[in-house]
């Protein structure tokens, strides 16, 4: 079995491999799982630190591992104008759920409270599955780079 214990941001080197995985997944620090050509791996990593899609992953006999991200079930919820993305932000950051943000849409969990709560601020929602990669916190820490 593949091990991985450190974390790059990039590598100048070949990327021999890669791994998709969702978000629940990604937010863990000890990970037992195959990569996407069919290898064991294990990977030990901070808690707390969630890994990002992109990020390579090298194993202790050298091999490198890009993350990639899966699709899963999300919602996606879209403002027609900045005023209501910025409210519907400001709502949905009180309750304390993860968030991905992009440019007047919003993307979480599948949650039908926090659906009807946009719609009533008359945001549509889709649901179909995407990516899901949420802002990491205020307390989020950043991984240390190695090279």
């Amino acid at each position: 079995m593949l091990q991985v214990y450190q974390r790059l941001d990039h590598s100048h080197q070949p990327i021999t491999d890669s791994i998709t995985l969702d978000y629940d997944t990604r937010k863990k620090a000890r990970i037992k799982g195959m990569t996407d050509k069919g290898a064991l791996i294990g990977i030990f990593v901070d808690r707390g630190n969630p890994l990002r899609i992109g990020e390579i992953l090298k194993t202790e006999c050298g091999r490198l591992i890009e993350v990639k991200g899966q699709e899963e079930e999300v919602f996606t919820a879209v403002a027609s104008d900045w005023p209501t993305f910025s409210r519907i932000c400001y709502h949905l950051g009180n309750r304390h759920t993860s968030l991905q943000i992009g440019e007047c849409w919003v993307r979480f969990k599948p949650d039908h409270v926090l659906a009807e709560l946009v719609e009533q601020y008359g945001l549509t929602v889709n649901t179909t599955p995407a990516i899901f990669e949420p802002e990491n916190g205020a307390y989020g820490h950043h991984h240390a780079h190695k090279h």
